[in-house]
């Protein structure tokens, strides 16, 4: 049920994931680039799902996870992406829905199917994923209900919509909409390639339109076009009122103007399966931050909710952050 206020509203690429786990074999016998996203089409998915061994299917997608996750502390999160009405669309409401974020969007009655991510987990837990984007990145500004976007918080756009026009007219749409109630405005950055292929107009986001930026370490340098990690970080400082850089087992850094805080990683167990893993510190961070948390606190969510995901496969918490992080013993700084 819509509330009148929330604390994320999430705008992207509303995806099924169909996630396997594979050897490395496969990925070299099918030419894919292993640990990156590849978008692929509609007759390169069906071969390749043909091909897959037997695999969990689910809801995903980057910032509809990061809900999800949102959702799962006891946050209100709210989502605004596209899917057609077939199988999956059905399937990806209902899952969303079900863990507790509004989605209000109507189902598609025409256009391309609804979207797929094809994700091959290899030992190392390394995930690689191939996503035929079907109807989800044809998002249009007219799909972007604007007394939504304006009852959030913070709002939380998805670096993967930039590839299409209209998508990047409508997420212009829903940060306008949001600086105009007042809101945060957040963006991951996504994927290094995502990056490679929108650096100048992901600049001008950072510097000028955005408030909290999410990279990890290769995104963050792949922006500023450097090797040296410490001066990327130096150069966000300049941009973006937040920045929140993940670093695998060496945690996150949040950077502000005045502030370097170095937050550490927290894991549930052996690491099954990084799928996700930005996006559920995403969740934290945003839990944290919307609900008055200072930003090493804040960051410690995300290590909670990052620490969970990877512990399992799959992008979604299968146990209550809220209750998780009630039994963690907080890190001493």
């Amino acid at each position: 049920m819509a509330v009148e206020r929330y604390d994320v509203v999430g705008v992207g690429n509303a995806i099924v994931d169909v996630i396997a786990h594979v050897e490395d074999g496969f990925i070299t016998d099918h030419e894919l680039s292993k640990g990156a996203m590849t978008l692929i089409d509609a007759e390169r998915a069906v071969g390749l799902y043909a091909s897959m061994p037997p695999a969990i299917e689910a809801s995903g997608g980057s910032a509809a996870n990061t809900m999800a996750g949102i959702a799962s502390f006891g946050g209100a999160a709210a989502y605004v992406g596209k899917v057609r009405q077939d199988q999956l669309g059905e399937v990806f409401r209902h899952d969303l829905r079900a863990a507790g974020v509004t989605y209000e969007q109507a189902l598609a009655s025409e256009g391309p199917p609804t979207a797929r991510c094809l994700i091959l987990v290899t030992p190392d837990a390394e995930r690689t994923m191939n996503t035929c984007l079907g109807i989800s990145n044809l998002l249009e500004p007219d799909d972007v209900d604007e007394r939504l976007v304006a009852a959030g918080r913070v709002v939380y756009c998805e670096g993967y919509l930039w590839d299409v026009e209209s998508a990047k007219a409508a997420i212009r749409k829903a940060m306008t909409v949001a600086k105009g109630a007042g809101a945060k405005v957040a963006l991951t950055l996504s994927d290094t390639f995502c990056v490679d292929r929108h650096r100048a107009e992901f600049l001008q986001l950072v510097e000028h339109d955005v408030d909290i930026v999410f990279a990890n370490e290769a995104e963050i340098c792949s922006l500023y076009e450097t090797t040296d990690l410490d001066e990327a970080l130096r150069r966000v400082r300049g941009h973006a009122e937040v920045a929140c850089v993940t670093r695998s087992a060496a945690g996150s850094v949040v950077l502000t103007a005045d502030e370097v805080i170095e937050v550490p990683a927290w894991t549930a167990g052996p690491v099954v399966d990084t799928t996700g893993a930005g996006d559920l510190y995403a969740a934290g961070f945003l839990y944290g931050y919307t609900t008055g948390k200072d930003l090493f606190s804040a960051g410690w969510y995300g290590s909670i909710a990052a620490g969970e995901c990877i512990s399992h496969t799959g992008p979604r918490p299968q146990r209550s952050l809220a209750e998780l992080f009630a039994e963690v013993p907080a890190p001493v700084r």
